[in-house]
């Protein structure tokens, strides 16, 4: 990863560099901790505003592609753009690599996955700004944390927390997409409703594909060994096993014949 010059954004962001934003940044992440709790805690009284549970109430709706490709975009766009900037610690081949996996995971969510949707349900703004918000955020955290301030040592990458880490980020995300794919695929071309997602990971629980994102990011978080990825990873969990929660319960009451011994995000325990 090379410079991206002297002036500019890149001479701001070396401006601030330091122990005052290294602090910042961990700050940041218990904050993102808090936020995840809050959240879950407040996805028990009240639906998660997207999907099928999209309103009106939360601001006019927006076209689901357009909107999901511009809510995720800064997940991928900051990290590189801080990249770009260069630097020692931007350069060394764990941060690479770890930043690599994360942005990986962006440009399939931000520029690939929207290609895939079919029809579906629009955004309600208020959602939308909240995930922009939430993206870019999280891509300055994750990206600042693995171009400017982790650190590893040599032979990093050949050690148990990084192979251990790294093949849980990839196992989760294999299961995230594969599920994605399943509920894209359960209606055929012409039908209308609702099915209940069989095969794959929804032989065990209700919210597959959210399962196969929380271990991707405790994978990611394991890899790292940073304070900003675990911080991302527990939020996540928090997040996700609500709205996996949320779909558990409304497929129980909609499906009389929903399986009984599914359970909600964790296989064989929750």
């Amino acid at each position: 990863m090379g410079s991206a010059g002297d002036g500019g954004v890149c001479a701001l962001w070396r401006w601030a560099e330091g122990p005052e934003e290294r602090r910042l940044l961990e700050l940041f992440s218990y904050g993102l901790m808090a936020l995840g709790a809050v959240s879950s805690l407040l996805l028990r009284f009240i639906p998660m505003p997207y999907g099928r549970y999209s309103s009106r109430r939360f601001g006019w709706l927006l076209p689901a592609r357009p909107a999901w490709v511009l809510q995720e975009l800064p997940s991928l766009l900051v990290p590189l753009g801080l990249a770009a900037c260069g630097g020692a610690v931007a350069a060394a081949r764990p941060n690479r690599v770890l930043l690599g996996c994360f942005l990986l995971h962006y440009a399939h969510r931000a520029l690939i996955f929207p290609l895939l949707i079919r029809e579906g349900k629009p955004t309600p703004f208020f959602t939308f700004v909240l995930a922009l918000l939430f993206c870019a955020f999280n891509g300055y955290l994750q990206g600042r944390s693995l171009t400017t301030y982790a650190t590893y040592p040599a032979g990093w990458l050949g050690g148990s927390r990084f192979i251990t880490g790294f093949l849980g980020w990839l196992i989760g995300m294999a299961i995230n997409i594969h599920s994605d794919h399943i509920l894209r695929n359960l209606r055929k071309p012409g039908e209308t409703g609702y099915k209940i997602p069989r095969g794959g990971m929804f032989e065990y629980v209700s919210g597959a594909n959210f399962f196969g994102e929380i271990l991707e990011w405790f994978g990611f978080a394991l890899a790292c060994c940073t304070i900003e990825s675990f911080a991302f990873a527990l939020c996540t969990l928090f997040i996700l096993s609500s709205r996996a929660r949320q779909h558990h319960k409304w497929y129980l009451e909609k499906f009389e014949d929903y399986p009984k011994d599914r359970k909600i995000v964790i296989p064989f325990l929750y």
